[in-house]
């Protein structure tokens, strides 16, 4: 009687996740060492009437996701970022790149114990908003790890 959870249950656990990225960006999913769910902030509309108010939902946005990659000697993620980047903005000519050029849809899925998955979303209109390719010293013997903000413009809990 005191325990309400039932036998049955099965948490989903945080570790049994794939990240998936459209395969023409060369970004693997073992790459993906870390990952952020979708997040989404629903405003709200003051109504006023005399001394008091009333909230009805406004407008609602997506969150920036943040990701950190493990960055291998070959293939090299660096390289495969860096690559995505350059369709939005080219760093050496300072060029722009169309929204058709750059947005991706992007996947991630959530895992049962033996691999199937169980919850998945579609980042729609997926880019890179910012990127760090991490820092280096000599007596820091870690992997060599990448950063990326990912904007998008819908996340579709498919199931």
């Amino acid at each position: 009687m005191l325990m309400k959870i039932p036998i049955t249950y099965e948490p989903k656990i945080n570790n049994r996740f794939i990240f998936r990225f459209p395969d023409d960006l060369g970004i693997n999913e073992w790459f993906v060492e870390k990952a952020a769910r979708p997040k989404i902030t629903i405003g709200t509309n003051d109504i006023k009437f005399l001394n008091t108010s009333t909230y009805v939902a406004g407008s609602f946005k997506w969150e920036p996701i943040s990701l950190t990659l493990r960055d291998p000697i070959g293939p090299s993620a660096s390289q495969a970022i860096m690559e995505w980047v350059r369709l939005c903005a080219e760093s050496v000519t300072g060029r722009m790149g169309y929204a058709a050029g750059y947005k991706r849809d992007c996947w991630v899925e959530m895992l049962d114990p033996t691999g199937v998955v169980i919850e998945k979303w579609n980042l729609q209109g997926a880019f890179i908003t910012n990127a760090d390719f991490g820092s280096l010293e000599y007596g820091d013997g870690a992997l060599a790890t990448i950063s990326i903000g990912l904007q998008f413009d819908r996340a579709i809990l498919l199931y």
